[in-house]
């Protein structure tokens, strides 16, 4: 089938071609894919596309001999998966960071105390996920910056009064525009032409700073039509444990737990998988020889009877037990 592309698409990878930095031919590579028309004579060059992609985000991250360092800005992914924070001056980013992990960060009342990302995990329940204090969102955005945000799993908006929290939510949706990038609810991955989309939770910060239930719900309300929205307060440590399942809900993930045939399943360490991963995949994943030698499984969870016999194709859900059998 033909991929039959628009004009448009060839004059951006001529743009492409003559990109000298990583976050321009990054950029053009965004914009190559949301203009490529979604069927099925596309599905070749688009995974071609994201290839080149992940690989432009992987630069600069391998450390090659003793002398040399990856750039303070580039931080290594750990964990199940890495969250930058963002917004703009004096909301709390480094507040919230420091509430849900154990790094420490310059804490101030006055603006641009952040200069450089700053990396902590995150404990939820048995899984690490990787949170990432960025710079103050503003007009001018470090070189390096945009490139950050990208190489993200998905991204954690932090708003926070006195400011308006619906102003401060335009602000950014308007920057990360001109970067060809797009705040979106997990469930609603739509966006305006030639934008790339990443899942985006909003925290509202400081909400003990609404005392009026009825301003703090309105804010709510109108935050919600946009984005999911959660109301905390890192100074007063209030909804951090729902904020912390949200986050962990936010990279689209699950956790499963695998057990020996006659053995008990280890819940310490779960396998965290992309949402519908099937069992066969699971396996492939453990081993490829187990993958390549799997008959069928059993599976223990919530949309299934104990020990109920699956196929390869069965989608593993959150909680899932896997007995997998050769």
């Amino acid at each position: 089938m033909p991929a039959n592309l628009p004009p448009q698409y060839f004059e951006v990878e001529k743009k492409y071609r003559a990109a000298k930095s990583v976050s321009e031919k990054l950029r053009c590579l965004e914009e190559m894919l949301a203009i490529m028309p979604k069927h099925k004579g596309t599905d070749k060059l688009r995974a071609d596309l994201r290839r080149r992609m992940a690989q432009l985000r992987d630069l600069g991250t391998t450390r090659k001999g003793p002398g040399r360092r990856a750039p303070v800005y580039l931080i290594e992914k750990e964990g199940s998966g890495q969250i930058a924070l963002i917004g703009p001056p004096n909301t709390g980013k480094s507040s919230l960071l420091a509430a849900l992990t154990k790094a420490s960060p310059q804490i101030a009342d006055y603006p641009y105390t952040t200069r450089l990302p700053l990396a902590g995990m995150m404990l939820f329940e048995n899984v690490q996920v990787q949170l990432v204090d960025t710079p103050p969102l503003g007009d001018y955005l470090e070189p390096w910056f945009p490139d950050l945000l990208r190489r993200a799993d998905a991204w954690a908006l932090v708003l926070a009064p006195p400011g308006d929290p619906l102003e401060q939510l335009d602000t950014i949706t308007r920057i990360l525009s001109t970067y060809r990038l797009a705040p979106v609810s997990p469930q609603n991955q739509n966006t305006p032409e030639n934008l790339t989309p990443y899942r985006t939770l909003v925290i509202l910060n400081r909400a003990d700073l609404l005392p009026d239930p009825e301003e703090l719900d309105l804010y709510l309300e109108l935050l919600r039509e946009r984005l999911p929205t959660l109301a905390v307060s890192a100074e007063q440590r209030t909804g951090l444990p729902e904020l912390k399942a949200a986050l962990f809900d936010l990279l689209g993930k699950v956790r499963v737990y695998t057990r020996p045939p006659g053995k008990a399943a280890d819940f310490k360490s779960p396998f965290v998988i992309p949402r519908n991963t099937t069992v066969a995949e699971l396996a492939d994943l453990i081993h490829h020889d187990l993958g390549r030698k799997f008959k069928f499984a059993r599976v223990w969870g919530k949309n299934t009877f104990d020990g109920q016999r699956v196929q390869r194709d069965y989608l593993l859900q959150e909680g899932d037990v896997v007995e997998i059998h050769t």
